[in-house]
């Protein structure tokens, strides 16, 4: 998609004010305000020192370091700016652009840090470290400024409208959205994915087996806990599972050994299910869910995984959906990052060998998937997300502030290769 094609208040654009920069002025400047507060992450381990919505706010320890991120669309010389708020003690602080160092000291009352003119294109980041104070904070900064002459297109989160950072900072999600066959019943839908060593980072959701009414994939949690999630969507549409109506609620119908279920909010509201299960980057997880109505008004949702170690399939749930009559629609998967202090590392998934089975047990391989992605995605306030084909396979990638130029809604096509699932739908548990 072009950025001349977006509408003006979906994207982050210049801010035309005319300015002066005291000492080292553009003559006609223009500017453009990025805000800290939806493009910046404390990047150290074992700082507490957050980005607030207002930015850098309390920064007293020198083991902080802080990373700011911005993407120029083409090549522009451009003057970056540090504004301060009420710098009350004098610091020396280690700032980086791009990697080159540079030592600034301040005193109690400097407006501003002038980082110089430079060339760039592409993602930037700029980090910063205290390294020594008089007072109690190295600095307080809610803005960076680059100041141009000739218009730029800049990509970045610009303001906190509906919660714009957070999202923001989470990062862009994207979407594989499988070519199903026409006029056919689809009840099963057979995936296979893995996460390449390395790219599993705290907050990571790799979704593998969507449907219209839900999604089914695995996440991690945190260092100790990892988990394989399925979810079902209620007909009601609330973000309060207490609001929907008892006639309404989805209704588990059985589930596996060591799986919790219960109800979920705030994206919607419906049941949810999940069995903490330590899987492991580099090995193929298999995935196996099916959507059939029951004949008298609902539509039956179940979900299995097997277990690597076993080679057994593992029964997650099976919900029944109240005022629903549809098989398997929308088959899908995702890449998401649901932990903002995380959005600036990336993450990657391999999808490979999808199969869909009709109502009369015929496999039908899925070979053709479009790429799509969130709000993040398609204002381009984050674009370092990417997916297509690699290897014969699927992929999906996100954060990590990488430089990608695949466009969303492009179609797919992978090779057709891999083996036809050998399941006995009798012996599932």
């Amino acid at each position: 998609m072009k950025l001349s094609n977006l509408c003006s208040h979906h994207l982050p654009l210049l801010l035309l004010a005319a300015c002066c920069l005291a000492n080292r002025p553009y003559t006609h400047a223009q500017q453009v305000s990025i805000p800290l507060g939806g493009n910046a992450f404390q990047i150290s381990s074992g700082s507490s020192e957050e980005i607030t919505i207002n930015g850098i706010e309390h920064w007293e320890s020198n083991h902080t370091v802080y990373a700011l991120y911005f993407s120029l669309h083409t090549r522009h010389t451009v003057q970056l700016v540090l504004p301060l708020i009420e710098q009350s003690g004098s610091s020396t602080l280690s700032i980086s652009v791009n990697g080159a160092k540079k030592e600034y000291h301040l005193k109690a009352g400097d407006r501003e840090i002038y980082l110089g003119e430079t060339a760039l294109k592409g993602y930037n980041v700029i980090k910063l470290k205290g390294i020594r104070k008089s007072g109690s904070d190295f600095a307080r900064i809610q803005e960076l400024l680059l100041r141009h002459k000739d218009p730029i297109q800049v990509n970045y989160v610009p303001d906190n409208q509906d919660h714009n950072f957070y999202f923001g900072r989470r990062g862009p999600s994207v979407h594989l959205n499988y070519e199903f066959p026409k006029n056919t019943d689809i009840k099963w839908f057979y995936n296979e994915l893995t996460v390449p060593a390395g790219d599993d980072p705290i907050g990571s959701f790799y979704m593998a087996n969507g449907f219209g009414e839900g999604y089914f994939g695995m996440q991690r949690n945190s260092s100790t806990e990892r988990r394989i999630l399925f979810s079902v969507w209620s007909p009601f549409e609330t973000d309060d599972p207490t609001a929907i109506p008892e006639e309404q609620k989805i209704r588990l119908l059985k589930k596996g050994e060591g799986v919790y279920t219960g109800e979920f909010g705030n994206e919607g509201s419906g049941g949810q299910s999940y069995l903490v299960y330590p899987w492991e980057p580099g090995k193929v997880c298999k995935f196996l869910n099916s959507v059939e109505p029951d004949g008298k008004g609902n539509t039956i949702y179940t979900a299995y995984f097997m277990d690597n170690n076993s080679g057994q399939w593992l029964l997650i749930a099976s919900f029944l959906r109240p005022k629903t009559n549809t098989y398997y629609r929308h088959a899908h998967s995702f890449l998401e990052i649901f932990e903002p202090a995380n959005g600036y590392v990336s993450r990657k998934l391999r999808l490979h060998n999808q199969w869909a089975c009709d109502i009369n047990g015929r496999w039908i391989p899925l070979l053709k998937a479009r790429l799509t992605g969130d709000i993040n995605a398609k204002r381009r306030y984050r674009v370092d997300f990417d997916g297509g084909v690699e290897g014969g396979q699927f992929f999906l990638r996100n954060g990590g502030f990488f430089n990608a130029n695949t466009l969303l809604n492009t179609n797919f096509t992978r090779r057709a290769k891999g083996s036809i699932p050998i399941i006995d739908f009798d012996q599932l548990p």
